[in-house]
C-alpha cells in the first residue's frame, strides 16, 4: 500500500484488491450522480465537463504542494491516447446512464475486463494463465447472474454502453504502461487537466446553469472521481493489468445497493448469488497470485544466498 502511488509499484495482489475495491465504490457514486443529473435534464456532455473540472479543482492543493513536477512527464503521447479513450468511454457511459437503468449499464460494463485482458496480452505481452482467465470469466458469469441484462430490446443505450466497455478495456493496460514511469497522482492530474478544456467545447453547445443543489452534487461527483481514479491507478501500479481488471467486478454489490436506495431497484436472491460468485472468484485469484508472489520472493532470496 505504501508503494502503490509510486512509478513501478511492484507486484502486490492483495493491495491491488483493496485499492480497486475502494475505487469501485467511488465510481458507483459517480454513476449515481450522473443518473440523477440526467433525470433532471442535464446533458451528459455538460456532466462530463463538470466531472473533469471538479476533479482538477480538488487536486489543486496537491499541485501547490508538488509544483510543476506534478505535470512533467516523459510520456505525452501515451497521455494523448489515454485522454482520447477516456473522452469516448466517459461520454458513452454517461449517455448510457441517461437512457438505461444503472444495473444494466453496470452489467454491460463488465465486459471491460475481457477486453482488458486481451489488450494486456497483445499490447503489454503479459502471460495470462488459465487460473486468471477462469477468474475473469467466472466473475463475468456472476455479473450476468446478478444483473441478468437483456430485459429490453437491444438499442442505442446498449450500443453506447458496449462502446464504453470496449474503450475502458483498452484504458486498463494503458494505465499500467503509464505507471511504469509516472506516479498515480501525476497520471490522474494530467489526464483530468487535459480533459477539462477538451470536454468544455462540446458542453458549451448544451450549457444550462445548474441549481445550487446540483452544484453541490457535481462537486461531490468530482471528489468521487478523484478518489476513485487515484485508488484505481494505484491498484494498477501494484498488479498486472489483467489481474487488476478482474477486481472490477467488486463494483456490483455497490451498484446493487445504490440502485436499491436511490432508484428503487429491487435486490433479489439472484443478485446475492451473483455477488457471491464474483467475490469467490476475486478471493481465489488474489490468494493464488499472493502465493505466487511469495514463492518468487523466496526464490530471489535463495538465489542471492540469503538463508533466513
Amino acid at each position: 500500500m505504501r508503494t502503490s502511488g509510486k512509478a513501478g509499484g511492484g507486484d502486490h495482489p492483495l493491495a491491488a484488491l483493496i485499492l480497486i475495491t475502494a475505487s469501485m465504490a467511488m465510481l458507483v457514486g459517480i454513476a449515481a450522480v450522473v443518473r440523477g443529473a440526467t433525470m433532471v435534464g442535464m446533458d451528459p456532455l455538460q456532466i462530463m465537463f463538470f466531472r473533469n473540472f471538479f476533479c482538477v479543482v480538488w487536486m489543486l492543493p496537491l499541485l501547490a504542494w508538488r509544483g510543476l513536477s506534478l505535470v512533467r512527464t516523459s510520456q505525452p503521447g501515451l497521455y494523448g491516447f489515454r485522454v482520447a479513450l477516456s473522452f469516448i468511454s466517459m461520454l458513452t457511459y454517461f449517455q448510457a446512464l441517461a437512457v438505461l437503468p444503472v444495473a444494466e449499464v453496470t452489467a454491460i460494463g463488465f465486459l471491460a475486463p475481457i477486453f482488458g485482458a486481451l489488450c494486456a496480452i497483445f499490447l503489454l505481452g503479459e502471460r495470462v494463465g488459465i487460473h486468471r482467465w477462469a477468474a475473469i470469466l467466472i466473475g463475468f458469469a456472476g455479473a450476468m447472474i446478478m444483473l441478468r441484462p437483456g430485459g429490453s430490446a437491444f438499442g442505442y443505450g446498449q450500443i453506447v454502453a458496449l462502446v464504453s466497455a470496449l474503450t475502458l478495456g483498452f484504458i486498463g493496460p494503458l494505465i499500467k504502461q503509464l505507471t511504469a514511469a509516472d506516479d498515480a497522482d501525476r497520471i490522474v492530474f494530467i489526464t483530468n487537466l487535459v480533459s477539462t478544456p477538451i470536454s468544455l467545447v462540446p458542453a458549451l453547445f448544451v450549457w444550462v446553469w445548474p441549481s445550487l443543489e446540483m452544484w453541490l452534487l457535481l462537486m461531490l461527483m468530482g471528489l468521487f472521481a478523484l478518489l476513485g481514479h487515484v485508488a484505481l491507478v494505484r491498484g494498477f501500479a501494484v498488479a498486472d493489468a489483467s489481474l487488476a481488471m478482474s477486481f472490477n467486478f467488486s463494483r456490483l454489490p455497490f451498484a446493487a445497493m445504490v440502485g436499491y436506495i436511490f432508484f428503487g431497484e429491487v435486490i433479489d436472491g439472484w443478485t446475492w448469488v451473483g455477488a457471491t460468485v464474483i467475490f469467490a472468484a476475486a478471493v481465489y485469484i488474489t490468494h493464488r497470485e499472493a502465493m505466487k508472489a511469495r514463492r518468487a520472493s523466496a526464490l530471489q532470496l535463495k538465489a542471492s544466498g540469503y538463508d533466513g
